[in-house]
This record gives C-alpha cells, structure tokens and sequence, in this order.
C-alpha cells in the first residue's frame, strides 16, 4: 500500500512539472523592453511627442531632418525619440536633439522610407503578415527598419519598444542604433562643399530633393564624362606607341572598360566626397556606379582572354577554308563557343552582383513583382529572341553543323563561314560580299555544308547540246581538261563521267562529272572546267560538226 501511495505522488508530481513547464513554456515573451527609466535627463516628455506606434516614432524622426517642419518648443526635446540611457543624464538634453537630427538626415539620405511599411500599432503585430512567417500573429517589441553599409559592415536602424517603471511603453530608436548615429552622419551627412553652398540651394526644389541636387547631378555627370573622355584619350595615344602587336591589342580591348571604370570612379567619389544625394537619387546613381564597376571589370577580363585566344590560337591569320584545316575549323568553332560560354557566365554572375550590391528590389519595392515572377516573365519576353539566337549559336557550336572555315550553300548564295556570333552569323560569299544572318534563322533553314564529313565531292557541269553530238569525244574532250587542272584539286579520276540526263525537243542534256577534293576550291575548279569544255566544244562545232543545238532565241525562251 505504501509503495502504490509513493508512486501516485511521484506520478503527481511529474505530472505537476510538466503542466507547470508546458505552461511556462507556452507564456508570450515580454511585449516589451522593461528599463528603470528612460532618458533622465530629459525629464518628461511633451505632449506632441508621439512615441505610441513606431509609425509615429518615425515621422516625428523624419521631420527633425527638416529644419522647418517641427514645433517651436522642439529644442531639447527631440531626444525623446531616442533611448538614450547610454550617455550621461548631464549631455543628454544637448545630445538628444543633435543625434536625433543627424539620424533623420542619414534616413532621408540613404533610405526611400515605405510608409506602408512601418507598423502603425502600439503592439507592433504586423496584420499583413503570411500565416507562415515567424512573427505571425505576434506583438513585437523591436523593428528592424533598415540596414546602411558602414564601412562595410551592415549598420542595423532598429526601433525598440520600452516600458520605464510606473509609466507607459513607448516606442524609441534603439540604443545600439544610436550608438552608430555618429559615424553614419559622419559617412553620409552634409558634406563640406555642401555646407559651403548658400542657403537658397539647400531648400527644397521638387521630388523632395534641395535646389543643390538638382544642379549637382548634371554637373557631376559631366565631369564624370569629361573624365571618361580623357582616359579614353590617353590610353590612344599609349596604344600608339606600343610597338608589339599582342601589346598594342591588349590596349584597344583596354580602352572602352577603362573608360567605363573611369566614369563610374569619378561618380562614387563625388557621390561619396562632394555630393552625398538624398536616397531617391542615391537608389538610382548607386546602382549605375555598381553596374558600371562590374561591368568594366568583367568586359576587361573577357576582352583579355580573348586577345590572349587570338595569339596563342593564331586562327585569324589562317585560311580555314582550306582543306588542310579541317581539325583547325573542329577547334576554331570550339573555342568560338567556349568564348560565349565565358561570356554568358560572366554576363550573369556580374548581374547577381549589381542586384546583391544594389538591392534593387528592395529599394524600389519590387519585392512582391520579383517573388511573383513576373520580372522575370517580363525580361525572358522582351528578350526571346536574344536568347534564341544565343542558344541556337551554342547548337551549332556542339553539334558542329557549320564551323568556321567550312563552305555551305545558304538560299542559293555559294559562301564560307566567317563568324558565328551571338547573334548572328557571318557568311563570306564566293564574290567577296558578306551575308549576315540571324543564328536562329540560320539553323532552321536548310543549307548545304560541302566540308562536313567527307569533303571530296563532284562537280556537275550540265550543257544542252545536240541529239547528233559523238558522246565518246565528249569523253575525251572531259579527260584533255583534267589533264590540264592541277591534280593537287582534284579527287580520283575514276570517279570522273559523261552522261546523258534527258532530251527533249531542243537536244539532250549532257553532265560532266568534274571530281574536286577541295569544297573550298571546288567552285573555281568547275568555273575553269567549264571554260575549257566550251573552247573544245567550240572547236569541234568549227571542223563541221553539230554540237550545240539549233533553236531559236524565242524558241529557247
């Protein structure tokens, strides 16, 4: 009996602690930050300050960054947005108003403030939040606002709910936030030629932007340009007199990213030195610095490499159009091919940069179109068929149905690969004229590649001529003007004939099999077996012999 009442109470007793740890584990935290006091030296609060929502909190901050837009009584009093508990009761007051202002300043300057954005209740619980997100249905008691770069480093604003003993919860800038207000103004405040402008051109002009800005921008533009200018100028005339071709090419592929890094130098030192622009100009100029940056630095690279492929390769001092090429056409296209490869990579990767760096989607609230897709659907429409082109250049590249160096015939035009770019691609035709087709095009028409696979091939030279033509010294006539074609273009001579294809009532049709071993060559060895078959024939008709047949002009017609 003694041993069932020992474990009914050790049951109890566990049953006890795990109600008691359930439920304490179930209890909210705190909906707020319980201090002692808030800002002594103050002393209490006016009644215009409105500390109750973050929203409030806010928009008294702001209005402290304009020098005309908060109430008489406000010196000494804008420390109340603050938690200030860090600094001495004694510097509080003279404190308060400064460290409010510079961050109200910093914000304006670094931030594009998203009303909808800062929580307008006392609970901070955010009423649009996903079921599925952490702090659904949840009071908060601290706000991260925003994130500005501080020598690298994220500097969190954050606001903060707190609770002094025998008085209400309030909502005020956070103590570590203020802590960093200093070197934030210090990186982003006014800077000396601003302060150094007159009063006029530091009032509001439109776009909340100052007079200052609005001049400002073209003028740093233009010595942006006028920089750009003069490094493209100096590095022509350096080019010039590099005397090694690899030297002076590494130049001219150096000149345009130089430029472009020149340009986006002087406009991040000006924006950092000499203009620090309000956020609504910053969210767009800091991108384009970006961009700018990774852009130089990437076109560099790839225009290097490429300079570097060109000598070591060699393949454009090269005929690859001739026969004894053909492993060098194979590779040419390869490397062809590793080039846009190495360009799309690189082209995407600086892309993730700039967005990384730039925070595009969160500056411009495009964060709800970016996780919707529908940027994306946009972007892949507008440039279809650039993508097109593009994939279809890398098709041809493995699957080798055209290289560079080989001979097709493309819509009746006799013509050589020249380059296949992006794009497009480039055909050198046999009378020196070049055809530029749209890769996609060109990979879904049908052409004739006479150097794929086996290039020996035959020529066929087709001649009306008459019924009563002796078909046997036509033969003979055939092999004469082999005889006389250099045997270094030709492919076995076995493989050479004359045959009669049709007649109808004008003569018969008469084709000589002329046997090339050169595609590339091909056309000319036929242009000039063709020559000499007409002078023989010729001949023969002058001995007395009918060879070509008598009809009418009209009748031909």
């Amino acid at each position: 009996m003694r041993l069932y009442f020992d474990l009914g109470l050790m049951a109890l007793a566990a049953l006890w602690l795990l109600l008691h740890g359930g439920l304490a584990h179930a209890q909210s935290p705190s909906p707020w930050f319980e201090v002692e006091s808030l800002n002594d030296g103050l002393g209490p609060a006016p009644d215009w300050i409105d500390r109750s929502t973050p929203r409030a909190t806010m928009e008294l901050l702001m209005r402290a960054g304009q020098r005309s837009d908060t109430p008489a009584d406000a010196p000494g009093q804008l420390g109340h947005l603050l938690n200030l508990n860090d600094l001495e009761p004694e510097v509080q007051r003279s404190a308060g108003d400064r460290l409010a202002r510079d961050l109200g300043t910093v914000i304006a300057r670094r931030v594009i403030v998203d009303w909808s954005q800062i929580i307008d209740r006392p609970d901070g619980l955010d009423a649009l939040e996903t079921s599925n997100a952490a702090t659904a249905g949840m009071p908060r008691r601290s706000l991260l606002l925003w994130e500005i770069d501080l020598d690298g480093v994220p500097s969190a604003i954050r606001l903060e709910r707190v609770k002094p003993e025998g008085a209400d919860p309030v909502w005020v800038i956070s103590a570590r936030t203020v802590r960093n207000i200093a070197p934030l103004y210090a990186a982003y405040g006014p800077t000396g030629f601003e302060k150094w402008l007159p009063d006029a051109l530091r009032e509001p002009a439109f776009w909340r932007l100052m007079w200052w800005e609005v001049l400002g921008v073209p003028l740093l533009i233009f010595l942006a340009g006028l920089s750009g200018w003069a490094m493209s100028r100096a590095l022509r005339r350096i080019g010039r007199l590099a005397s090694h071709r690899v030297t002076s090419a590494i130049f001219r592929s150096a000149r345009i990213p130089l430029l472009i890094a020149t340009v986006a130098l002087v406009l991040s030192v000006g924006m950092q030195t000499i203009f620090v622009f309000s956020g609504r100009l910053n969210s767009v100029l800091s991108p384009l610095v970006a961009a700018g940056f990774v852009t130089a630095a990437l076109m560099l690279i790839v225009n290097v490499i490429e300079v570097i492929l060109d000598e070591i390769t060699g393949f454009e001092q090269m005929d690859l159009t001739r026969q004894q090429f053909d492993e060098t056409r194979t590779r040419a296209t390869r490397i062809a091919a590793v080039r846009r490869l190495l360009v799309i990579v690189v082209f995407l990767f600086g892309f993730g940069i700039v967005l990384s760096s730039a925070n595009l989607f969160r500056t411009y609230g495009f964060s709800l179109l970016a996780s919707a897709g529908v940027l994306t659907l946009i972007l892949g429409f507008a440039a279809r068929t650039i993508l097109a082109n593009i994939l279809s250049s890398l098709q041809i590249a493995l699957n080798q149905s055209a290289r560079i160096g080989d001979r097709v015939v493309y819509k009746g035009a006799l013509c050589h690969v020249e380059r296949i770019n992006f794009t497009y691609v480039q055909l050198h035709s046999w009378d020196g004229t070049r055809l530029v087709v749209p890769v996609n095009e060109f990979t879904s028409t049908t052409f004739e590649n006479w150097t794929l696979k086996e290039p020996e091939m035959l020529r066929v030279l087709k001649f009306k001529l008459a019924p009563s033509v002796d078909i046997d010294r036509l033969r003979t006539c055939l092999g004469e003007v082999l005889d006389e074609l250099d045997p270094e273009e030709l492919d076995d001579r076995d493989k050479a004939s004359v045959s009669v294809t049709g007649q109808d009532a004008f003569g018969i049709d008469v084709w000589f099999m002329v046997p090339c071993r050169d595609p590339n060559t091909s056309w000319d060895v036929a242009c000039t077996a063709r020559e000499r078959l007409v002078a023989r024939l010729a001949r023969i008709e002058e001995e007395g012999t009918t060879v070509f047949p008598e009809v009418p002009s009209a009748d031909a017609a």
